[in-house]
């Protein structure tokens, strides 16, 4: 009988025990959870404010991508002609020297033909390709992309401006060679000069009747 009490005992005061540890340990746990959602609050204001999470794991910033400035296409030759129209008639409206035909084109597209002396000094010929038409230009001519600044002996000297999509405006020295003159056209032309400048040869009968002496009778 007092075996089976002391067995009674014991179990009642492990359930008792039990039932203490159970409680005094509830309030630790609350605790170690309100902790780690403070934690997780302070991260996240972190994040917000810029800072770094010292418990995430690292990732590199990734930068915002700039936007690379390229240079800009020009208009079609038909719009740049369209707009050389409206503002010849604009000057004219306003009674101003109208612009010149070669604002219309750019450096690309022309040709230097010849290049000659005159009262005002050189002077080029040049044949714009995309309509092919010829102007005479000088120093200080300006085209849609550049301006001459000079004229040699055989090359026209400019200064090339490219414009970029950030505003930019790049400025360099272009050099345009005179056209140089068709091989097979002044091969043809030197063979029709020598083929008709050679003289005529007399027939032999002919030489004979003139070195003849008529006999006497």
């Amino acid at each position: 009988m007092n075996h089976y009490t002391k067995i009674i005992r014991y179990t009642i005061f492990s359930l008792l025990l039990g039932v203490g540890l159970i409680i005094n340990g509830a309030p630790a746990g609350a605790s170690a959870q309100d902790q780690e959602a403070a934690q997780k609050k302070e991260a996240s204001d972190k994040s917000r404010s810029g800072e770094r999470d010292p418990f995430a794991r690292y990732r590199p910033l990734s930068k915002p991508k700039k936007n690379v400035a390229v240079p800009l296409t020009p208009p079609t030759i038909q719009e740049r002609i369209e707009r050389y129209k409206a503002q010849k008639m604009a000057a004219m409206t306003a009674q101003l020297p109208a612009p010149k035909p070669t604002t219309a084109l750019l450096l690309n597209e022309m040709q230097v033909v010849g290049i000659f002396r005159t009262p005002r000094g050189y002077a080029a010929m040049i044949e714009a390709t995309p309509i092919k038409l010829s102007y005479v230009i000088y120093p200080g001519e300006t085209f849609y992309d550049g301006q001459l600044v000079a004229i040699e002996e055989d090359r026209l000297v400019f200064r090339h401006e490219t414009r970029w999509t950030d505003g930019r405006r790049e400025r360099a020295v272009e050099t345009k060679p005179l056209r140089q003159s068709n091989a097979v056209a002044d091969s043809l032309t030197s063979t029709r000069g020598t083929t008709t400048n050679v003289p005529a040869v007399d027939s032999p009968k002919k030489e004979e009747e003139k070195t003849s002496v008529p006999e006497k009778q």
